[in-house]
């Protein structure tokens, strides 16, 4: 089981908690929601959880809960640039199915 991030999204996270002032990574789940069934969600974290599963990757830690863990086993994190739009990607292997607008997945 992993989480892994790519270089450019490893730089962001450490620059948007370096500008934060603190926090000890970042944390990924997933919830219900959208018209595939569930979207990711991403938040920092400031401090472990007793259940959060730890990974580390390029100097990141990234907290998942366990029952979020099932549906972004082997998720890379990236950070891309498309024309005048940026932000996070993952790219789920798990993923079955996405909706048309990108926002939801189902497993």
């Amino acid at each position: 089981m992993a989480i892994t991030l790519t270089e450019a999204a490893a730089e962001r996270v450490n620059k948007f908690l370096a500008n934060r002032g603190k926090g000890v990574g970042i944390r990924l789940g997933v919830r219900t929601s959208g018209c595939s069934g569930m979207a990711y969600v991403m938040e920092f974290a400031d401090e472990i959880g007793e259940d959060d599963v730890v990974f580390e990757d390029r100097g990141v830690k990234v907290l998942v809960d366990p029952k979020s863990l099932v549906y972004l086993d082997g998720t890379e994190l990236d950070f891309a640039k498309e024309g005048l739009n940026e932000g996070f990607k993952f790219n789920n292997p798990n993923v079955t199915n996405e909706c048309g607008c990108g926002e939801s997945f189902s497993v």
